[in-house]
């Protein structure tokens, strides 16, 4: 078994954790990505599109998109994803959007998936978290 961290250069730099995990095991074919929260954060590490839960939502999966690049995976690898919101009022409103940005990124692809309102996220700017795993 082999472990490596993903940290895509196009992301902000992670400190004090890596942006993902790829655990092979095997002959290498036998991949697991364990995919640290991603926020809507620009390469320099601040929140992009603040106040605006959808536009938040399309920079964490273009985050997150990143990361599987990196990992030669893609969302349809993606099999489970948990998402942290601090409103699901605001959630609840955006539904639409959210399913226009989810269609832009992952077409039909519809992994294992929770959702949870949390009271804040670690930046008082973001207002969503995407953390998951995705295998081959």
């Amino acid at each position: 078994m082999t472990k490596r961290a993903i940290n895509p250069d196009d992301l902000s730099p992670p400190v004090g954790f890596a942006h993902a995990w790829l655990v092979e095991s095997g002959n290498g074919d036998q991949r697991t990505l364990y995919l640290a929260g991603q926020c809507g954060y620009d390469a320099s590490g601040r929140v992009e599109s603040k106040g605006d839960l959808p536009g938040q939502l399309d920079k964490a999966m273009a985050n997150i998109a990143a990361i599987l690049r990196d990992a030669e995976m893609g969302f349809e690898d993606v099999v489970q994803l948990n998402f942290y919101v601090t409103s699901r009022n605001d959630y609840a409103t955006a539904r639409k959007e959210f399913g226009r940005v989810w269609r832009e990124h992952c077409g039909k692809h519809f992994p294992g998936m929770a959702m949870f309102q949390v009271v804040s996220l670690f930046d008082p700017d973001a207002l969503i978290e995407i953390q998951g795993i995705a295998a081959q």
